[in-house]
């Protein structure tokens, strides 16, 4: 992170179990969403436009993935 950002906070799915398997976590900072792997919180981050991934949850939910 860099010193002029302050540090963002990440929330876990309610998904998400302790017992490992596929999680994420998000952070929203305005008008970006930060999604990371919550076993590797130092590894990469996929930020995505607030309206991205508004679009996501919604076909996430509507759909039986």
């Amino acid at each position: 992170m860099k010193a002029d950002q302050s540090p963002i906070a990440w929330v876990k799915s309610t998904y998400s179990s302790e017992e490992g398997g596929q999680c994420v976590e998000v952070a929203l900072t305005g008008a970006v969403v930060h999604v990371r792997d919550s076993k590797d919180p130092d590894g990469p981050v996929l930020r995505i436009a607030s309206a991205g991934w508004a679009a996501f949850v919604r076909f996430a939910s509507a759909s039986q993935v």
